[in-house]
Parts: structure tokens; sequence; C-alpha cells
């Protein structure tokens, strides 16, 4: 889960070389790293490749919410469905496993490799206090890795059910957490990942024979290979915002920035430094792809700024995380800003969908809404139904 970044982070002034842009040009140049703009470069429109390009611009879709996972992919490229996401994951071209953050994610599988071995050691420390919370010492940790690797070794796959039923029958207790909690420092540390979807839940591999063919990045080297992923699929963004989403130290994401800064171009937005992928600097100004849309919970429209001030103000921030649970809705934006949010409900071969705005609609956005719905029902296969919401405050 995101947390905010140390207060020591504090987002250097920008050079006096950099460009001046305003907040709206702000938010347009992120919709477009986002795959949110009309003619976005470099996002093949529609089918499994364009969920693969999707998730390759952005590096890294956070997935705990595995539907809303796949919709972040759908909604940033038109055309493909829900099955084209899960092929793509069954294929072993997309993986979701827990790359950063302690968080389960959707990454390029060649990817993976090198995410995590810039992750996994300061994750790993941290967990010493809830595997000893959990009575997990280093012998069942590795006693259910030898588990792991002894039953699915030669492409086998169990489902989450059956491992832990494994675990139990050799005398390792699941109960409490500890299941959860053991496939995570098993994935996390390189052994698992998920594989391919049978029904609704994917089911547990082996990372090293699900993906074989892994990128090969250690040092600065992959610390600027994030950096510039991370400004790839989310500039202008700042170097407090990569420090936060990747929960690198500020030393490393520092070190990520100045490899990947031959590659970035710099604005300043109110006096402050902001990176966008250099050759994403057109001279044309990018617009939304429509006026309206519905990104789904956990979106990294949202999630993947540590300073969401451009996108939507403090009081309407608390409506998409209310409470300050770790849960974030699904958001309705309208020209860069998030507007509102958003739920769903099945029903018998159809989907409801009832959008809840923080103001008053105008006949722009519930036509744009209209659209929105649809394109969600064909995303899924199913019949799209827009339920009137209850009239937001002027």
């Amino acid at each position: 889960m995101l947390t905010p970044a140390s207060p020591h982070a504090s987002t250097p002034k920008s050079t006096p070389a950099a460009a001046t842009i305003s907040v709206a040009d702000l938010r347009r140049w992120r919709l477009n790293s986002q795959s949110l703009a009309s003619g976005t470069a470099d996002v093949v429109a529609g089918g499994v490749a364009g969920a693969v390009a999707a998730t390759q611009r952005l590096l890294a879709v956070q997935a705990q919410d595995y539907p809303a996972s796949k919709w972040a992919l759908g909604a940033r490229s038109p055309g493909t469905t829900a099955a084209h996401v899960e092929e793509a994951l069954n294929t072993g071209l997309i993986v979701r496993s827990w790359p950063m953050r302690g968080t389960l994610h959707l990454v390029p599988a060649h990817d993976l490799h090198w995410m995590l071995r810039l992750s996994t050691r300061r994750l790993v420390i941290g967990a010493k206090t809830r595997q000893a919370q959990l009575g997990l010492t280093e012998q069942i940790l590795e006693a259910a890795r030898a588990l792991a690797v002894d039953a699915l070794t030669g492409g086998r796959e169990l489902s989450r059910a059956d491992f832990l039923a494994l675990l139990e029958s050799r005398g390792i207790d699941t109960g409490e957490q500890r299941g959860y909690h053991l496939i995570w420092f098993l994935a996390q540390t390189g052994t698992l990942c998920w594989g391919r979807q049978v029904g609704t839940q994917q089911v547990l591999v082996l990372l090293d024979e699900w993906v074989p063919d892994a990128r090969t990045l250690e040092g600065d080297e992959a610390l600027g290979e994030f950096a510039l992923r991370y400004f790839t699929g989310h500039g202008p963004a700042t170097l407090a915002d990569f420090a936060g989403w990747s929960q690198l130290t500020l030393t490393d994401a520092r070190i990520g920035l100045a490899v990947a800064r031959q590659d970035l171009v710099e604005f300043s937005v109110d006096g402050v430094s902001h990176f966008l992928l250099a050759r994403y600097d057109t001279g044309t100004r990018p617009r939304q792809r429509s006026a309206i849309m519905l990104l789904p919970g956990f979106d990294e429209y949202f999630l993947g700024y540590r300073d969401r001030s451009a996108v939507i103000g403090p009081a309407d921030e608390q409506r998409v995380t209310p409470g300050k649970n770790g849960i974030f809705r699904p958001l309705v934006v309208f020209e860069g800003r998030i507007i509102g949010t958003w739920r769903k409900r099945a029903s018998a071969g159809a989907i409801r969908v009832t959008a809840e705005l923080f103001r008053s609609f105008t006949g722009r956005q519930q036509a744009g809404l209209r659209r929105c719905v649809l394109d969600y029902g064909r995303f899924l296969g199913v019949e799209p139904i827009l339920v009137p919401a209850p009239a937001a405050p002027s």
C-alpha cells in the first residue's frame, strides 16, 4: 500500500532552465503518460497486445483487487476485453505478484525479477516483526519453500487452497494469516508467482519456470530503469512522487532519477520540478480520450502520486479514501479532474453502475457517463445498466 514519503523527501525547486507549465497542462500530460489521452503513443489499441502495452507503459498496476486491475488495463487500451487481459496473464506475458510496497501488482513478466531484487531486502527485513508475531521461524519459511518447489517443479500448479492444504498436511499451520504471509514471502523472495486463471482465481506457479526469460538489471542500472519507467507512465511527476510510489530510499530514488535524466525533460509547476519522458514533449497538448472516464479503484491516476492536488481537492480526496482505511474507490474523471466515484453490482447477466459525483451533473457529463458505462459493459462482455444516483450537492 502506498504510504507517505519521508518528510525529508522534499521536492526540489525547478531549475532556471525548466519550462513552466500550468496545472491544467500537467493534467493533460499525465493523461497522455497514463495512456488515457487521444492519440497516445506506444499503446496498441485492443486485444492482448494492448493489455501488454498498457502494462509496459505503467510498469506496475496495483492488483490486490484483481477485477479492478484488469479494468485499469482495459480503460487504457480501447478494444481490450477482460478475456484479453486474462489471456495475457494465462500465457505469462503479464504476471501478478508482489514487486514493490508489499502489495500485489500486475507487471510485464520480464521486469518482475529485477524489481524484486530492488525491493526484497528492505521488505523482508521489515517483515521480521510480523513473522515473529505469527511464529514463522526461518526454519518454517524454508520448509514451506522446499514444499512449494517440490510440488510445483515441472510446470505444475496449485490453487491457493490446495497449496495451503499441502502446508497443513506437512505440519505447517496456515491459520491467523500465516498462509497469506507464507505465499507473500515465497513470492517476494522469488520462488512463487501467480500463474494462469482457473475459474475466477489464479493458481500458484514457480516464478523461474513461468518467466524463464527475465531481464537482468542490477544496481544503478536497475534504479535508472525503475525511474525511467515510472516517469514514462506517470509524468510529469516529482522525485517525491517517485520515491513514495516505489518506496525506494530517497538516496536510491535520486540515483535512479540521475541515471534516467538524459531521457527526461524537466517542467516547473508552481516552482517545483516535474519530469516527463522527453519524447512525449511534442509541443501538442494531449486531450483526454473521452469527456468522462470511469477508472477502477486503486487506479494509478490517483495512487501513482504522493501529491494529488492537481487532480482532486483535499475534501473530495477523503471521499475517494473514506476513513483512510486503505480502500481506494473507483474514479469518475472529467478533463483530468477526479469529479466523483462509482460502484458496480452484478445482477443476472448484467452489470449495474452507479456514479456519485461530488457536484451536480452537466448534460455533457451525463452523456459521457452513458458512453463509459457501455464501454465497461463491452469490456466485461455483459449488459451495462446505468443506475441514477441521488443528486449531488450543487
